[in-house]
């Protein structure tokens, strides 16, 4: 009776410690479902790219290693829901949330009204495949009326514009970069431009940001 007494003892701890390793598991894999959440939620939200250091702030976890495991598993699972929607991993450890290029085309007339009319567009367009460039000489091929677009868009926060003797150097900044999905490196950024511009067959940027740029992400991401 005594050794069945601990045989019983026995499989009830061992039962215990089944109950207690399920649930943990449990727990982990609600935790990554619940950061996967977040991480769909700010993409979603922000519009634009978004960095390592921004997602790690949603989760709030230090280790931008597991934050990037967490985003890619995110872009397998769109790649397994096969919607109009799809997560993209751009360089410098960004990622981005947006609309297919089949889908783009289609429904782009239906987006809100963009950040920029054509005429700063085209100055802004100007300045960051040239950056970094003076103001004067902006002005001396934009005309005066780029005096107000450098305004707009220093206020924005898309171009920065910084005291050279009596003129300005202006170039764009990391929100500019992230806004249009374009790499913050200006070299690289630089190329990604020429293709875009070629492509379009025009020196203009898409009013709408990086939604304007479908079809064109997976190229501006090498």
């Amino acid at each position: 009776m005594e050794r069945s007494m601990l045989k019983a003892v026995a499989s009830d701890g061992a039962l215990s410690a089944q109950m207690i390793q399920e649930k943990k598991k449990r727990a982990s894999r609600e935790d990554v479902e619940a950061k996967l959440r977040l991480i769909e939620a700010a993409l979603y939200v922000a519009g634009r790219p978004l960095d390592l250091k921004t997602l790690c702030s949603i989760v709030n976890s230090r280790s931008e290693r597991k934050v990037k495991k967490l985003a890619r598993m995110l872009i397998d699972e769109y790649k397994r829901r096969n919607t109009a929607l799809e997560i993209l991993e751009l360089e410098d450890d960004r990622f981005v949330l947006q609309l297919k290029s089949e889908c783009s085309d289609k429904v782009k007339r239906l987006a809100i009204r963009p950040l920029l009319t054509d005429g700063p567009l085209r100055t802004l367009s100007y300045i960051a495949y040239r950056q970094p460039i003076t103001q004067k000489q902006v002005i001396e091929v934009r005309g005066k009326h780029a005096y107000k677009h450098i305004s707009e868009l220093v206020e924005m926060g898309l171009i920065n514009r910084e005291r050279n003797g009596r003129d300005f150097i202006l170039k764009t900044t990391d929100y500019f970069a992230d806004y249009f999905g374009l790499s913050r490196n200006i070299q690289v950024m630089k190329r990604q431009l020429k293709r875009i511009f070629n492509k379009s067959g025009e020196e203009k940027l898409p009013a709408d940001g990086a939604a304007g740029m479908q079809g064109q992400q997976s190229e501006t991401s090498k």
